[in-house]
């Protein structure tokens, strides 16, 4: 998608219909993607799961469990003919701010280290790295870890 052209964007809360183009979108983006299953089963739970469409084509998604004042960011991707577009940050700003009105004090997530791109924009919205898990995630030699980031959103830091 050319930055030349700047699509109408939407994002809005996913439904069972859009499964399927967020699973294409999981396949585009990562080498170990989730399965549609997963995708369906965070439906399931009752995720705040958010879909971004651009120009009517479901490009992007953000997933994210909510409870007890807290929130955990599970996935969010962004298709690669539509990365650098600043979508993942709209998204983003999007899943903060209804964590807000559900009252959510501290988002977590977990982050690849090697995603230097996904932890500028983390930084950039005030999320603080707090630690690491050893092996977290699949990876072509083995496992690779996750570093883990937190924001607040009840203006403390």
């Amino acid at each position: 998608m050319s930055a030349a052209v700047r699509p109408h964007i939407q994002i809005r809360t996913m439904r069972p219909a859009d499964l399927k183009a967020v699973a294409e979108v999981e396949i585009a983006s990562y080498r170990f993607p989730w399965s549609l299953g997963i995708f369906r089963d965070c439906l399931l739970a009752g995720y705040q799961s958010l879909v971004l469409d651009a120009s009517g084509r479901i490009s992007g998604y953000c997933i994210m469990s909510m409870a007890a004042g807290e929130a955990h960011l599970l996935n969010l991707c962004i298709h690669p003919s539509c990365q650098r577009l600043g979508f993942g940050r709209q998204l983003l700003v999007e899943a903060l701010a209804r964590a807000r009105l559900a009252e959510v004090q501290t988002v977590f997530l977990e982050v690849r280290p090697s995603n230097a791109v996904a932890i500028a924009l983390y930084r950039s919205l005030d999320f603080r790295l707090i630690g690491r898990r050893p092996s977290y995630y699949q990876a072509d030699s083995g496992r690779e870890d996750a570093v883990i980031f937190a924001a607040s959103l009840s203006g403390e830091s």
